[in-house]
Parts: structure tokens; sequence; C-alpha cells
């Protein structure tokens, strides 16, 4: 899901301008992990800045509006041979422009060419890892656009969210791990976190856009859920059915507390001597938790969205720059921001 809002007209590049670095890429993307990424240790924070553009090209191919299923998935299965080392064709970007995609993922898209260069260039002993994870995940998109948008039990939504966010987490451990020898003899309980904290931001991503995603012909909110609450997908935005919708919300929600407690957990486990890699772990985990604390009850998540204000998270990044380092403190903002927001 985009951070910022969408033009209608003109390709990626001649709407947010021209981009002379893979920086500038991640701060058009993604303002929220920009925020956590660039203030990483140097070596550490490229390589998950490129990771991370891979990645929004995958979930561009995925999410695109403007693609129907079969031609997701010529894309997908293009975009992963590429991951794979064949290369892109000299015209990719003038391709991907032509699909005629408002999304604002369409600028790492059309930009590919260079992302993958930049990424060729990296250490083998972390480009390879990264490769894996960052084309499993692509494939596991394939996997699930074959199978269609049927999710019908909560086993489901996480075997989807293990493919596009679960693996997510295995990659960043990975790339701390290669970028801190401290952080490396913790890599077993790292891993073993791991995939709940990227569940914890991707169910959040589920509850902020449940209805741009059934607006995009996706629900992903578990038939098992809704069973539970009487209701059908399309009763979640009718006023009458108001009730029976925000207890499908406050379900979302307190599945994504369970995540996030794992995913504090994970920032917990990083030492606080690597203070840079702990604090940039603990500020998109806050920036989630306290999505949760306003989505309950609130019924801006059905027909809005649910959003944190700046306000909220320059206050978050300043409690964590001077007391981050604390695991009580920790555990005690997160119980907060997760009930009040």
């Amino acid at each position: 899901m985009t951070d910022r809002p969408t033009s209608t007209t003109g390709t990626s590049s001649e709407r947010f301008g021209r981009f002379p670095s893979s920086w500038d890429l991640l701060a058009e993307t993604s303002r929220t992990f920009y925020l956590s990424i660039r203030k990483l240790p140097n070596d550490v924070g490229w390589v998950l800045c490129l990771a991370y553009l891979l990645l929004r090209v995958s979930d561009f191919f995925e999410d695109s509006a403007a693609l129907e299923p079969q031609a997701k998935l010529a894309w997908l299965r293009r975009w992963s041979a590429a991951l794979g080392g064949a290369p892109l064709d000299s015209d990719w970007g003038t391709q991907v422009a032509e699909i005629g995609a408002v999304e604002v993922d369409a600028v790492a898209a059309e930009h590919a060419e260079m992302i993958v260069a930049e990424f060729e260039a990296l250490d083998p002993e972390i480009r390879e890892p990264v490769r894996r994870h960052v084309r499993d995940s692509t494939e596991g998109m394939i996997r699930w656009i074959e199978r269609g948008p049927e999710v019908g039990t909560e086993a489901d939504l996480d075997d989807y969210m293990h493919e596009v966010a679960g693996r997510v987490g295995y990659l960043s451990t990975e790339v701390f791990t290669w970028g801190s020898t401290a952080i490396a003899k913790r890599k077993h309980e790292l891993m073993r976190l791991a995939r709940e904290a990227g569940l914890a931001l991707q169910t959040v991503n589920v509850l902020r856009g449940i209805r741009k995603d059934y607006q995009r012909g996706w629900v992903y909110i578990p038939d098992e859920f809704l069973n539970e609450a009487g209701i059908r997908p399309d009763q979640l935005f009718d006023p009458a059915h108001h009730r029976q919708a925000l207890q499908v919300v406050n379900r979302i929600a307190a599945k994504a507390e369970r995540h996030l407690q794992s995913a504090i957990a994970y920032a917990q486990t990083i030492p606080r001597s690597e203070h840079l890699i702990r604090r940039a772990c603990v500020w998109p985990f806050l920036f989630a938790a306290a999505t949760v604390g306003i989505s309950r009850n609130n019924a801006e998540v059905l027909y809005g969205e649910a959003k944190i204000t700046r306000r909220r998270i320059r206050r978050i990044v300043l409690a964590t720059s001077v007391f981050g380092w604390s695991n009580r403190f920790l555990n005690w903002y997160f119980t907060r921001l997760v009930l009040d927001g």
C-alpha cells in the first residue's frame, strides 16, 4: 500500500519527476520506510533501500488496478526472471509506462533497470540472500493471483501475508545480521520472530485498506471473520450493518495487536549497542500500533482511511530517539499506543 496520494495523468516520471538515485525513489514510494531505512548504518541502509524497491516493483504488478489477472501474472513472471538474472528489455520503462497506471509504485517499476543495476553491484554475501527472499515473495504473489481473491480462513490470510510480508521479515534479519556481529549472535532468536514482525505490518495494511482492497476486487478479511459477524463482504460498507462491520474491524485489530507484540519483542532483541538498527525497527512497529489504536470502533476504517497524523509520527520518533533503548519503555509505549492510538 502506498503512503502518498496518487495522480491520475501522465507517466510516473512525468508525475513525480526524474530520480537520480534509488534513495530518491524510496522517498517517493514510502515516507514511512524512507524515514526508518535512511537512518540505518550506511551499508545496511543501502541494501534495504534496494531490497525494498525491488519488492515495490513486485507490489506494483500484484496490486495494479490497471492490469487484469493474466497480465499481472505475465509481468510478475518477467520480473521474477529478471530477479534471477535475466536481462530486462531495453524499453522496459516505456512498457511499464504504457500500462497507464496511476499507482505511485509504478515509479519504482519504471526505474527497475537502475534499481537492478545497483542491486547487482552489492556484496554477493548479502545480495544472494536478498535476491532469494525477494524472488520467493514474487513467486508467492504469482501463486496467490493464480489462486484468486478467496481468503476463507485466518490461516489463508496468514499464508498470503507470509508471502508478501513474512518473507520480508526474514530478508531484513539477513541484512541486519550481515551488517552487525552483535546482531548475528542473536540471529536464531530474531528469525523466530521475523515472520510475525512481517505479518504484524501487513495485518495493519489489511486493516487500513479494507475499502480500497474491496474496490479493486480483493477482500483480505477471512470468510470466517465475516461469518462470525453475520455479514457478507459487501455489507461491510452498509450503514445498516454498521455494528457487525465494526465487529470485523475489531477482530482484525486484535489480530494485528497479537502480531505486533512479537514485532516489539523482535525490536527488543536487537542489542542496545546497535541503536540505529533497533530504532529503525521500532518506528514502523509503533506507527502500526498507533494505527491499530485509532482503528478500533472507528467507522473511518470502512468509509475512508484511518491514518495517524504527522504530529503523532513526530512524537513517536522523538520519544523513541530518547528512550528507545529501554525495553520497559517500549512495552509501556506500545501498550499505550495500541490501546489509544
